[in-house]
């Protein structure tokens, strides 16, 4: 069984690389080789920072394509994730926006990552990419074919979107749905995910306590061996509250200079938050 085990640490931080457009998105200028230097100064800087495990993802690539992305893209990050992975000795993960977990997984399996993310891994969303679907029968086949030694951490409520249909209750005042066991268990007994991710309403809204704390409960009462972890909006400040409840987080723009998510990463801001982590590890 594929687990998450290269992430040796408790309750691990993983360090975001969001990596500017790539050939063939709009925003792309035509300079690859700064694309290059952005992804691996953003890699030696979380890990000089102390990050546990490090994630590659193609968010400059927007409008994104649903759940098939061009070739060109998967050379672009295969090239990229390698070249991290040979950088810098962290656990590395691939997230291949905004869904194509068969592009993360190839990707994951060329370059040596640990781990990929998969924003709509079971079920279907509604997304300004319109309804996203999740392929989890294709997904851990191919990861069979491939015979890879790659976890899938599957988020629930992926941000950025909304239920195709109400099956639960309806959104909190602040913002949260509550999950029951069986919403949780899902990716996980069916699916066969490694682990879920909870995050916010969008990249770097915080999660509700209480939110997180129902799907940890929700977790335990399956009695499901699966970590949870946080997907956005974790801070300097809001670090040692959240891994108390949940077992590890993925950080991106709380780490950037000026908390701005496309702003390169800040080494000084990245010790604060892992000092901080620290406190409850």
């Amino acid at each position: 069984m594929t687990t998450l085990d290269a992430i040796d640490a408790g309750k691990p931080i993983v360090g975001m690389i969001h990596l500017p457009a790539l050939p063939g998105a709009p925003g792309f200028d035509g300079d690859f080789e700064a694309v290059r230097s952005a992804a691996l100064r953003d890699a030696r800087r979380l890990a000089a920072g102390g990050v546990d495990a490090l994630m590659v993802e193609n968010f400059g690539d927007a409008p994104f394509y649903p759940d098939d992305v061009p070739k060109h893209v998967v050379a672009s990050m295969t090239r990229l994730a390698t070249e991290i992975r040979e950088a810098v000795d962290r656990p590395l993960g691939v997230n291949v926006l905004r869904n194509d977990a068969e592009a993360a997984l190839s990707v994951a399996t060329a370059a040596g990552a640990a781990f990929v993310r998969v924003n709509v891994h079971v079920g279907a969303r509604v997304t300004d990419q319109g309804v996203v679907e999740g392929r989890a029968h294709e997904t851990m086949r191919l990861r069979e074919r491939l015979d890879a030694d790659v976890a899938v951490l599957a988020d629930l409520d992926v941000k950025h979107s909304a239920p195709l249909a109400r099956r639960h209750a309806p959104r909190t005042a602040s913002g949260e749905r509550p999950l029951d066991a069986e919403a949780v268990a899902e990716p996980i007994e069916r699916g066969l995910a490694a682990g879920v991710v909870v995050s916010g309403a969008g990249t770097g809204h915080a999660v509700a306590g209480e939110h997180l704390a129902a799907v940890a409960a929700a977790r335990d009462e399956r009695g499901l061996d699966a970590p949870v972890f946080v997907g956005s909006g974790t801070t300097v400040e809001n670090v040692a509250d959240l891994l108390a409840t949940a077992d590890g987080a993925i950080v991106g723009t709380a780490l950037k200079v000026d908390g701005e998510t496309t702003a390169p990463v800040d080494e000084e801001r990245v010790a604060r938050l892992v000092a901080a982590a620290d406190e409850v590890r």
